[in-house]
């Protein structure tokens, strides 16, 4: 194309750039759902992005060879926040509308003799603005994932601390756990390696066994928050393949993010405390690791034994607690214990049933023994030494 033909064409385009943009603007709210369903400020800005489109083609027309790359800049009219009010298909269907509108003219702006030529110009322009357009909107997924990484990091920090308060539960719900239910906290060592690409290991892993995930790598420790949980230890399961070799703990299952706490608490006191029991199941639960706590100086876990163990045996009948000491100080001797009570060995035997039947815990387990003979120590010093 001549100098002088394309002269004669940027100015008849230029002439029709108004009536570009209204039939541009007629056309979205007749062919797109989205568009019409907006707000009249959204529409505005929308339109804005069309005009400018429009504008920066002819600008480009007039020298493509010669003209500044396309770029992001022709989506600079409109707020940041339109990103999230448009998708990017959206945006695709928007510019795909405004150049339908530029070939319905073809023939009248750039003549029969170049209408080819000018379709083409047209298609490349298209092409160009759609990586533009890919461009902000991968932009505007980098900045929030930026900022979605800074909250979470909030979230995390304060549920560790134990310190929830509004402030919190508002960042949660902006991070999309806002009615997030079923949540626990699993605790563990972190595996080597950068702590993002951890990060982003856990929630991959979240996503398959679909549970939803905040995490977080604090120092040698792995902390993942679990939300849409049934089963506490089966989801600390499905993701003990992202911790690093040693214990992992898992905390009570809570209603949602505001009660995380507790359950950030027990995991990482078990998970401090679960080097006293090198046998332990793995994963293991906060609540399985209550003598250990206990014993490593947690108060939650002391309080726990007395009030789950102790004062239920306490309460519902002494000769309980006297059968039961007598049968853990004989090392499970039933005849033993029956000799020391002047009781029958199948007195010894119901009476152990109905502290198994109180406590959860069968005295005729080793474990178990050993976390009843504990509590009932701790409820002795409790009641002899009030301050404790």
């Amino acid at each position: 194309m001549s100098s002088r033909r394309r002269a004669a064409t940027v100015r008849r385009l230029e002439r029709a750039t108004g009536d570009l943009s209204t039939a541009a603007s007629a056309r979205m709210e007749a062919e797109l759902p989205w568009y019409a369903a907006m707000s009249a400020e959204d529409r505005s800005w929308v339109n804005l992005v069309a005009q400018a489109g429009i504008a920066a083609f002819v600008h480009w027309f007039r020298d493509p060879e010669g003209a500044q790359a396309i770029t992001a800049d022709v989506f600079a009219t409109a707020p940041r926040d339109l990103v999230r009010a448009v998708s990017l298909q959206q945006t695709v269907d928007l510019v795909r509308t405004t150049i339908a509108v530029v070939e319905q003219r073809v023939n009248e702006i750039a003549g029969p003799d170049d209408a080819a030529w000018f379709r083409e110009a047209i298609l490349l322009y298209s092409r160009e603005i759609a990586f533009a357009a890919a461009q902000v909107y991968a932009s505007a997924a980098e900045a929030r994932g930026a900022w979605d990484a800074r909250l979470e990091s909030l979230v995390l920090d304060a549920l560790l601390r134990g310190e929830v308060d509004d402030a919190v539960v508002s960042r949660g719900s902006a991070l999309g756990w806002g009615h997030v239910s079923g949540v626990c906290v699993v605790a563990g060592f972190a595996p080597p390696g950068d702590p993002e690409a951890i990060a982003e290991s856990v929630k991959r892993a979240a996503r398959h066994a679909r549970l939803d995930a905040l995490t977080r790598v604090q120092g040698q420790r792995l902390v993942v928050v679990l939300g849409h949980v049934r089963d506490p230890e089966q989801a600390a399961r499905l993701m003990s393949s992202q911790f690093a070799p040693g214990a992992i703990v898992v905390g009570r299952l809570v209603i949602g993010l505001h009660d995380a706490a507790h359950s950030a608490r027990e995991a990482l006191a078990g998970l401090r405390a679960a080097q006293a029991w090198p046998d332990a199941p793995r994963p293991i639960t906060a609540a399985d690791l209550l003598p250990e706590r206990a014993l490593n100086g947690d108060d939650d876990a002391i309080a726990q034994l007395i009030r789950e163990v102790y004062l239920p045996l306490t309460n519902e009948d002494p000769t309980l607690i006297a059968t039961v000491s007598s049968y853990l100080e004989r090392t499970g001797s039933l005849e033993g214990a029956a000799r020391e009570l002047f009781v029958h060995p199948n007195t010894v035997r119901y009476r152990l049933r109905r502290v198994a039947d109180v406590t959860g815990l069968s005295p005729t387990v080793p474990r178990d023994g050993w976390s009843i003979r504990l509590a009932l120590t701790l409820g002795r010093l409790r009641d002899t030494s009030p301050s404790l």
